[in-house]
């Protein structure tokens, strides 16, 4: 039976091993790492202007844009010395309480006579200002310009006609006048600015008038009273409408209404004749108006397909 028991006992070993063993449980693998995000695809900056807009170019730095300039000075000043001979009756700034349908003008009696001009872009070019606007290809900026009027005063030019124009009307005993929208915090650096162009020293309240002297704002018709209570001024210039009177920017006018105004109303009278506008195409509320508000629809025209007759 030894022998035997032996036997089959070695025979259940063979047996059981050739019987697969149960492998040992394995540890779960590893989830695989995240992959790191990739990095944010930024557009390319834009591209540098390589050369000023067509606006600028025009005001800046053409020959036009100058002559332009001299002409509506030689006017203003030719104009000017025929109101010093003369002695008008009335001022050339709208009287309180006028409307567009029944404008009046202050009356002179034996005021010293003055002449009232708008600052940028028509006695001054803010050449500093706009080559920074266009080399870097940014808009208007409020807060660039307030520290362009702090520390720009030696980047400024005059406009050509304007030294001339504002030394012939004080030789002729004419005060000359600046009534601007740079800002009365800044009346120090506007008058360094003026007297660095050659136009000679303003002084605040007195003979320089600045956006924040009253309650109104941008709107000048305030500080235009204040200047015709002491003085009877004869001739005004400027670059936006609202340089001569603010009935011509009267919020809700119209592209056409407007043009209207200056062109068939009373004001068309004036242009040349005591109110004179001096050229900016690069900024100011003329700068507005969609297709139907430029172009009659009576006065379009296109290309004429090939064999069109006329």
């Amino acid at each position: 039976m030894r022998g035997k028991t032996s036997a089959s006992l070695l025979a259940f070993a063979a047996l059981g091993a050739c019987v697969p063993q149960a492998s040992p449980p394995q540890a779960a693998a590893p989830a695989p790492a995240a992959a790191p995000p990739s990095p944010a695809i930024m557009p390319p900056p834009p591209a540098l202007p390589t050369a000023p807009p067509p606006t600028m170019q025009y005001l800046y730095g053409s020959g036009e844009a100058a002559a332009l300039s001299i002409a509506a000075y030689r006017s203003l000043t030719d104009f000017a010395q025929t109101q010093v001979t003369k002695r008008p009756a009335d001022s050339v700034i709208l009287a309180e309480g006028s409307t567009l349908d029944a404008p009046r003008f202050e009356a002179c009696g034996n005021k010293p006579l003055a002449a009232v001009f708008d600052v940028d872009e028509t006695m001054i070019l803010n050449l500093g200002e706009e080559w920074h606007e266009a080399s870097s290809g940014r808009p208007y900026d409020g807060k660039v310009w307030d520290k362009w009027e702090k520390t720009g005063a030696d980047k400024v030019a005059p406009v050509p006609g304007a030294v001339a124009a504002v030394n012939a009307l004080r030789r002729m005993g004419v005060t000359v006048i600046f009534n601007t929208n740079r800002l009365a915090e800044n009346a120090a650096q506007t008058a360094a600015a003026i007297k660095f162009a050659g136009l000679g020293d303003a002084v605040h309240k007195e003979t320089l008038f600045l956006k924040g002297d009253d309650t109104m704002g941008s709107a000048k018709d305030g500080r235009r009273a204040v200047i015709a209570a002491k003085y009877c001024v004869i001739a005004m210039g400027g670059d936006q409408l609202g340089d001569f009177s603010d009935l011509l920017n009267q919020q809700g006018m119209s592209v056409k209404g407007r043009r209207d105004e200056v062109s068939s109303s009373w004001a068309s009278r004036l242009w040349g004749a005591g109110w004179f506008l001096l050229p900016n195409p690069v900024y100011g509320t003329g700068l507005k108006g969609g297709f139907d508000d430029v172009f009659p629809k009576d006065k379009r025209w296109s290309v004429p397909a090939e064999g069109a007759q006329p």
